[in-house]
């Protein structure tokens, strides 16, 4: 069985444009989904989170309406390794098998520009290390960087967060930066689906979803890998 590093983000606050900030955190559905496929199938999950903080989940996504119906508060409670996370500058990359990123706006504060977090995961896709991000987790991508100094979404088939969805949202006027944007001025090549609907991409090593209905489909791809 396979070892899978959860990088989680530790923001509890996202800054807007005006200065201001709301607060964050990872979103429950986009973590919680991959666990329980990943765990359920035998594999073992580890997470870490910037600094070893334990990570809050965005107070929106623990409502029962965003999970189904179900309070999904006990489930987060549950799992100890969530509440005792290691130092992300502590993780050692041979340990692991995969990585795994859940989004939330949290990324958007903190992994964006976490340069520990952008090694992690540019070394990862050299050493031909599967690496599954969803919604804002791909935020993380943007300070990764080649061997050779070069962005690693350059040229690469990804997806994230869309515009239409951040408008939908009522967050894109606010935001300093949006995700798609972003990432296409680093030379990605985006592609969106229908909004709040599933959508992967998957680029060799690196594999990308939308949004959270997208978490499911972007965790079995990721098994599939593992398999």
């Amino acid at each position: 069985m396979s070892n899978v590093l959860f990088v989680v983000t530790g923001a509890r606050s996202w800054t807007l444009a005006d200065g201001s900030s709301v607060p964050t955190g990872y979103w429950a559905e986009e973590l919680l989904t991959p666990y329980r496929l990943i765990t359920g199938a035998g594999h073992s999950v580890t997470f870490a989170t910037p600094g070893g903080v334990t990570p809050v989940a965005d107070e929106v996504s623990l409502a029962p309406d965003a999970n189904g119906g179900a309070d999904v508060r006990p489930d987060l409670d549950a799992i100890d390794g969530l509440q005792h996370p290691m130092k992300l500058e502590d993780v050692v990359l041979g340990d692991y098998d995969a990585v795994f990123y859940p989004g939330g706006h949290g990324p958007m504060e903190d992994l964006a520009q976490d340069a520990t977090s952008g090694k992690l995961i540019a070394d990862a896709l050299e050493g031909s290390k599967p690496v599954a991000i969803v919604c804002h987790g791909p935020a993380a991508l943007l300070p990764a960087r080649t061997s050779a100094g070069e962005t690693v979404v350059a040229g690469r088939k990804i997806t994230g967060f869309s515009n239409e969805e951040e408008k939908a949202a009522g967050k894109a006027d606010k935001a300093k930066w949006l995700l798609e944007d972003r990432l296409r001025e680093l030379g990605a090549d985006v592609s969106t689906g229908p909004a709040w609907q599933p959508f992967t991409v998957v680029d060799g090593d690196l594999l990308t979803g939308q949004n959270p209905a997208s978490s499911e489909a972007l965790a079995k791809k990721l098994l599939e890998r593992l398999s």
